[in-house]
């Protein structure tokens, strides 16, 4: 077992990190800048009309967003994910926790991912790391996850290369994909396989094809460099530049697993900044988008600051869906083209 107090160290050091230093990738970009949306001039229709309503996970959204997963198990980590979760209520809009391991080893940590009380019908996903499943991990653990924080659904976060540049990091995914295959037709909740920022291709889409999972979360590089995060955590200083730069970016991740998997419910995440970069996600086949650093701030502000970024975010997405003749995010799908 993990020992807390170096967990809840690393976990405030993630979000000091995440403030006040530069840890977006700085060469590679989430490859969106290389599509333009098809813009119609006589869209047909008003723009009042559009309607993002989203059905998600067994949940209808009022739009296809989440707050993507940050943190919990500090200090901070309650008033951040109480901040998101009142938000999150208040727009009709899903949240997805930071990693539940702590709070599963150390239950003193719980009360910092229980937002339920704030956010009765909000989407709620909660979190946890794959590679636990080679760390003793199981069935229990997982269903364990949901039911303490009241979660509708469940994602498993992929991140070698986090890991092995983290100190202490678990780096053996061995078996991972057997493991899956004989956990995911017991669990009585949908699952989500998601990278944490570096992407996921097309080869690894492949292989999860046979896989019954309820969606797959792209997670694509040009946003946050979570390698990057940590070597600033552990050095103060980037040792391997051109490691922390290694990814799939996420325009091309997306259009990988869609390519893939066409009838695979997919999130955009990852460098996502506005709404206008949602709509061509949406356009390149995602479900719904996720964002999680930009709400980062105004999570320490208060909730009535996250609510504010996310509705500016929003309306840009309803604009932007009307002037490509859009009426719901399903119509985005292929209204876009490649920049020559």
């Amino acid at each position: 077992m993990s020992n807390a107090t170096d967990i809840q160290t690393r976990k405030r050091k993630h979000l000091e990190v995440c403030l006040r230093e530069p840890v977006a990738y700085t060469r590679l970009t989430t490859g969106f800048e290389r599509y333009r949306l098809r813009y119609r001039a006589l869209p047909e229709l008003a723009l009042e009309e559009v309607d993002l309503t989203t059905r998600f996970l067994g949940k209808t959204l009022r739009a296809p967003f989440l707050i993507g997963a940050m943190t919990g198990g500090e200090a901070h980590g309650g008033r951040i994910n109480r901040a998101l979760a009142q938000a999150a209520e208040q727009l009709g809009v899903g949240m997805m926790l930071g990693s539940q391991r702590v709070m599963l080893e150390h239950p003193q940590a719980r009360a910092s991912f229980q937002v339920r009380a704030v956010a009765p019908n909000t989407l709620l996903v909660g979190n946890l790391g794959l590679v636990q499943l080679n760390k003793g991990y199981g069935l229990e653990h997982l269903e364990q996850a949901v039911k303490l924080v009241q979660a509708d659904a469940l994602a498993l976060h992929i991140n070698p290369l986090q890991e092995a540049l983290q100190v202490g990091g678990d780096t053996d995914f061995r078996g991972l994909l057997d493991k899956l295959r004989g956990l995911l037709p017991q669990l009585p909740f949908p699952v989500v396989l998601k990278e944490v920022g570096h992407g996921i291709g097309r080869e690894i889409a492949q292989q999860l094809a046979p896989l019954p999972f309820a969606a797959l979360d792209v997670a694509g590089a040009g946003g946050t460099s979570w390698a990057r995060v940590e070597e600033l955590v552990h050095h103060g200083r980037i040792l391997h530049p051109e490691l922390v730069e290694v990814g799939i970016p996420t325009a091309q991740a997306l259009v990988e697993c869609r390519s893939v998997l066409p009838h695979q419910p997919l999130i955009a995440s990852g460098g996502i900044r506005n709404g206008t970069e949602a709509a061509k996600a949406l356009a390149l086949g995602a479900q719904v988008v996720a964002v999680a650093r930009p709400l980062l701030e105004p999570a320490l502000q208060g909730p009535e600051a996250v609510v504010a970024w996310i509705k500016n975010f929003l309306h840009e997405l309803r604009v932007a869906l009307f002037a490509i003749g859009a009426r719901t995010p399903a119509e985005a799908l292929g209204r876009i083209e490649q920049v020559q």
